[in-house]
């Protein structure tokens, strides 16, 4: 890579994984467009991407969920164990929960439709660079929902409990004090309702609990 003069940025490097040269191709094309990105490597199997990920070291990775030896899930779980700063966005042909919720779960930055428009691509390969550990998807909210509504039975009572306190906009602390429980319990239900509902912070978890009926508008009158 050339080294940049002053006044010029180092152009964010791009890895291309697709199994279909006229893909590549294309969005090899779509790249060369922006100035600030730079594709730096293409592979069309999970063991090539592996591979040149690993000579390369880009910053991001673009990769299709189907692949002929595996899946970008796959390259996303190898690629995100012990990195956390690698923007990865996998594209995808297949609508639905399953792979929304599996890209999210591996560690993924985005997921994105093969049908949606070239710029959305774009954005979303920048986005991962300042946020790589910041999931974003079309329709992310409602499939979290819906697997909050398959799983909501395992939120016990305390942890139901927990969850209008915090839609009543109560802290750690606060909530300890509430219940008479240590600041340690509290945090670890919270993290357990976050998880389970699949949420990633207050907000989120509100909106889920509030779509799946876990909470009405009344528990969450003080939000």
């Amino acid at each position: 890579m050339t080294t940049p003069t002053a006044g010029q940025t180092t152009p964010t490097t791009v890895l291309l994984v697709d199994d279909h040269d006229l893909v590549r191709a294309g969005l090899r094309g779509v790249f060369d467009r922006e100035s600030d990105l730079a594709v730096v490597g293409a592979a069309s199997t999970v063991a090539e991407a592996m591979t040149a990920y690993a000579d390369l070291r880009p910053d991001v990775v673009v990769t299709d969920l189907q692949l002929p030896d595996g899946t970008g899930i796959d390259i996303v779980r190898a690629v995100r164990r012990g990195n956390d700063k690698t923007g990865l966005v996998v594209l995808t042909m297949h609508t639905g929960d399953r792979p929304l919720l599996a890209a999210m779960d591996a560690g993924a930055s985005a997921l994105v439709g093969k049908d949606a428009p070239s710029s959305d691509v774009v954005n979303a390969a920048r986005r991962s660079v300042v946020s790589p550990r910041s999931f974003a998807a079309a329709g992310l909210l409602q499939a979290l929902g819906r697997r909050a509504a398959r799983e909501s039975g395992r939120l016990s009572d305390r942890e139901t409990e927990i969850l209008r306190l915090l839609a009543d906009g109560l802290g750690i602390g606060e909530i300890a004090g509430e219940l008479y429980i240590s600041r340690s319990t509290a945090k670890t239900h919270v993290a357990r309702i976050y998880q389970k509902l699949g949420a990633a912070n207050r907000a989120q978890a509100i909106v889920i609990a509030m779509r799946t009926g876990l909470l009405s508008s009344v528990d969450t009158i003080g939000v």
